[in-house]
């Protein structure tokens, strides 16, 4: 059965309004979307997952998730309600899936009062996908932001590192010449999600 809707989920400091242009692509490509937006800095999990598991119904969903958004996605499959079932494909766009190397560098700099309640998130340490759906990661190598002052010589979309958003056990792995944020208005990337979601396994 084909993916026909789709959960949107946004990164650290945004809301649902920044996905907007993303969620009007999708939705003319006819896909039913729901952009949720959630405190990023006291997520509430159990709301969240609440407001995904009502609107996927028992139905074929993707996830579609930026930075941060792919790590909350991932503790939704954890949490493995009957509904996260039926999620068969996250589309992640620059998530620190490996944990966030600024984020690390913040708390240790004695800055997590900017991060307060994501580090359960942004500080994680994962090395591989389980889940049964699959995991498609988009990443960018355009540099534009605070990393390359953070980490010399790293190869990052200048908020995420290009090797943070690796898994084993993902699907696939593509990298666009794109900085951390200017990935979620790319024409060449929401044509790439819909190819995603569109295409048959």
């Amino acid at each position: 059965m084909a993916i026909r809707q789709v959960v949107v989920l946004h990164g650290l400091y945004m809301s649902g309004f920044v996905m907007r242009p993303l969620c009007a692509r999708l939705e003319k490509s006819g896909l039913k979307i729901l952009n949720l937006t959630y405190n990023t800095l006291s997520p509430d999990r159990a709301a969240i997952f609440d407001k995904i598991d009502r609107f996927i119904g028992g139905k074929p969903t993707a996830l579609v998730c930026h930075s941060m958004g792919g790590l909350v996605a991932r503790a939704y499959l954890e949490a493995n309600s009957l509904q996260s079932r039926h999620v068969e494909k996250v589309i992640t766009l620059g998530t620190p899936h490996k944990g966030s190397h600024i984020a690390k560098q913040m708390q240790q700099k004695g800055f997590e009062m900017l991060l307060k309640n994501s580090v359960e998130f942004l500080l994680s340490e994962n090395g591989d996908w389980p889940f049964n759906a699959k995991l498609y990661s988009i990443a960018g190598d355009l540099p534009i932001g605070l990393m390359p002052l953070i980490a010399k010589g790293s190869v990052s979309d200048g908020t995420v590192l290009i090797d943070e958003t690796k898994l084993n056990g993902m699907a696939e792995h593509k990298v666009f010449h794109l900085s951390h944020t200017s990935m979620i208005y790319s024409r060449q990337v929401m044509d790439y999600i819909i190819k995603l979601i569109n295409q048959s396994e």
